[in-house]
C-alpha cells in the first residue's frame, strides 16, 4: 500500500508540481522581448476582436472573464498583495498565466497517459517514459517566450485528440470517434491547428496498402472529423463581423530573408528531425504520412505565420514523439 501511495505522490510530483514550477519560473523569472508590453496590457486588447484572433471565441471569452474574476478577487479579497502583483505585472497578464498553466498541466497530463498506451519497448521502463514527458514539458515551457491566450488551449486539444486517435485504434470504439470529433470541433473555436487532429488521425489511419487494394473504409471517419472541422469555421466567419480578417499579413519573404525567422524554421525542422531519428522503420512512416497531410498547415505557417514564434512548430514536435514512443501496427503502413 505504501508502495502504490509513494508511487502516485511521485506521480503527481513529476506530472503537475514539477512543470507547475518550470511554467511559472518562465512566466515570472525573466522577460523576453515579447512579455515586456504584454505585461502592462490591463485587459485584453482591441485587436483580439477585430483581427484574426476574433475567430478564436474561447480564449478570447476565457480572457475576459478570468481577468475579471482575477481583478475582483484581487481588489475585494486581496487588496493586501495588489501592489506586489502589479509589480510583476497587470492582472490581465496573471491571468493569462492562470489560464495558461491550467492547459499546460492538462496537457501533461494527456501527454502522460498516451505515453503508457502502448509504448515501444524502450518507453516499457517508466524512468525513460519520463524522461520522454519531461523532455515534452520543456519544449512546451521553452516556447513560452511567446506567450498568447490561446497556444496552450489549442495544444492541451490536440494532445487529447492524439489520445482518442490512438484509443480508437486500439479498440475501435464509437465513443472514442465522437469524443474525437467533438474535440475538433470546439478546438476549432480555439485555433485553426484543430485540423492538425485530422491529419494525425489520417496518417494512424488511412494505409497506403488499403488505398492499392482500393479500401476506403476509412473515408467515412475521416469525412466526419473534417465536417466537424469546416462546420464551426464556416460558421465563425459568418457569424463574426466582415472586419476581421483572415490573416494578419503575409510573412513569406521575411521568413526566408530574416536571420531570427531562419534559425526558428530551423528549430523546427531539427526538433522534427531528431524525433523521426528516434521512431522504428513504422513510426518514420507514420511521421511521413503525418507531415503529407499536415501540408496545408505548414503551408499558412510559411505564408503568414512568423517562423520565430516556434510555437507554431510545437503540434509537429509533439506528434513526432507521440509518433516515436507509440508501437504501432505494421498494417498502419
Amino acid at each position: 500500500m505504501f508502495k502504490i501511495f509513494d508511487e502516485k505522490i511521485n506521480g503527481f510530483l513529476f506530472i503537475i508540481i514539477f512543470p507547475f514550477l518550470l511554467f511559472f519560473i518562465s512566466y515570472y523569472g525573466f522577460e523576453t522581448s515579447y512579455v515586456v508590453g504584454i505585461k502592462s496590457w490591463e485587459k485584453a486588447p482591441d485587436f483580439m476582436f477585430s483581427s484574426v484572433y476574433a475567430y478564436r471565441v474561447i480564449p478570447n471569452y476565457l480572457s475576459i472573464h478570468v481577468t475579471d474574476a482575477v481583478t475582483f478577487t484581487v481588489n475585494h479579497y486581496l487588496p493586501f498583495a495588489k501592489s506586489f502583483l502589479l509589480k510583476q505585472g497587470s492582472l490581465f497578464y496573471h491571468s493569462t498565466f492562470l489560464i495558461n498553466v491550467f492547459f499546460f498541466l492538462l496537457t501533461s497530463l494527456v501527454f502522460h497517459l498516451i505515453l503508457k498506451l502502448k509504448p515501444v519497448a524502450l518507453l516499457v521502463n517508466e524512468n525513460v517514459r519520463r524522461m520522454v514527458h519531461l523532455i515534452a514539458v520543456f519544449f512546451i515551457v521553452i516556447m513560452q517566450y511567446v506567450p498568447t491566450n490561446c497556444d496552450l488551449i489549442a495544444i492541451f486539444f490536440y494532445v487529447w485528440g492524439m489520445f482518442f486517435t490512438l484509443k480508437y485504434a486500439e479498440r475501435r470504439a464509437k465513443a472514442d470517434l465522437i469524443g474525437l470529433g467533438i474535440i475538433v470541433f470546439i478546438s476549432t473555436l480555439v485555433r485553426e491547428t484543430a485540423c492538425l487532429n485530422i491529419a494525425f488521425f489520417a496518417a494512424v489511419f488511412i494505409s497506403f496498402q488499403n488505398i492499392k487494394n482500393k479500401n476506403f473504409a476509412f473515408l467515412k471517419e475521416v469525412v466526419l472529423l473534417i465536417i466537424a472541422f469546416i462546420v464551426p469555421y464556416v460558421a465563425l466567419r459568418i457569424l463574426i463581423p466582415q472586419h476581421a480578417s483572415f490573416f494578419e499579413g503575409i510573412y513569406l519573404i521575411k521568413n526566408i530573408t530574416s536571420p531570427y525567422n531562419l534559425i526558428g524554421l530551423l528549430f523546427g525542422v531539427l526538433g522534427i528531425y531528431f524525433s523521426y531519428t528516434f521512431c522504428d522503420d513504422t513510426g518514420k512512416t507514420m511521421i511521413r504520412k503525418y507531415l503529407l497531410f499536415s501540408i496545408p498547415y505548414l503551408i499558412m505557417i510559411a505564408l503568414v505565420g512568423i517562423f520565430w514564434e516556434t510555437r507554431l512548430f510545437m503540434p509537429l514536435i509533439l506528434t513526432g514523439m507521440v509518433m516515436a514512443s507509440y508501437q504501432f501496427k505494421k498494417h498502419y503502413i
